[in-house]
């Protein structure tokens, strides 16, 4: 297997896992703990001034779950809305006509809870550029330390056929702006 499989048999475990069913026929394995790749970077806590798109919103009321903090779905919308703002504004020429981008991967890692009421600040910056794809960096933060982050992975998808579809060089030219910034970028 590959090195996270092997440090999964080679470490103690203490976890439990539950096979879930996600339609279609696949099933996802659900852990009860965060296990990382034998050969990931180290962690450092990401800048928000390392993210050249950053957006203001309130922690609302209905954000929040049965334990009193926002719930870890919501940060599933506070990313959308970052990655939404910035490829459907028809300024930044990021949506070729013809096309829309759809969410194959998003990959959440949550540092600390967050309350209401509150307010948060959110940054989005490219990591990569793929042939038909798009990699952001997002993060939420709130009262300057950083509550969540993530890596999505948007396809560039033909509207009719509904199949990836190569960036065009002025769709490629579009997100330079919007690359991460910083020396220690977190990915």
């Amino acid at each position: 297997g590959n090195a996270l499989t092997r440090r999964i048999t080679q470490q103690p475990f203490a976890g439990t896992a539950a096979p879930l069913e996600v339609g279609g026929g696949f099933h996802v394995t659900a852990w009860s703990l965060e296990i990382a790749p034998v050969n990931s970077p180290v962690s450092t806590t990401p800048r928000l001034e390392d993210y050249p798109l950053r957006l203001s919103d309130n922690v609302r009321f209905a954000d929040l779950d049965v334990n009193g903090h926002v719930n870890n779905a919501v940060y599933s919308s506070y990313f959308e809305t970052g990655r939404v703002m910035l490829v459907r504004d028809a300024a930044n020429g990021l949506t070729p006509t013809g096309a829309s981008w759809v969410l194959v991967r998003l990959d959440t890692h949550f540092r600390a809870e967050l309350h209401w009421p509150g307010t948060i600040e959110t940054g989005l910056g490219v990591l990569r550029l793929g042939r038909t794809s798009v990699t952001f960096s997002q993060v939420v933060f709130s009262e300057g330390r950083c509550i969540a982050s993530t890596q999505a992975t948007t396809v560039l998808v033909d509207a009719k056929t509904r199949k990836p579809t190569p960036l065009p060089p002025s769709t490629i030219e579009g997100f330079q702006r919007w690359m991460m910034r910083g020396e220690n970028v977190v990915t």
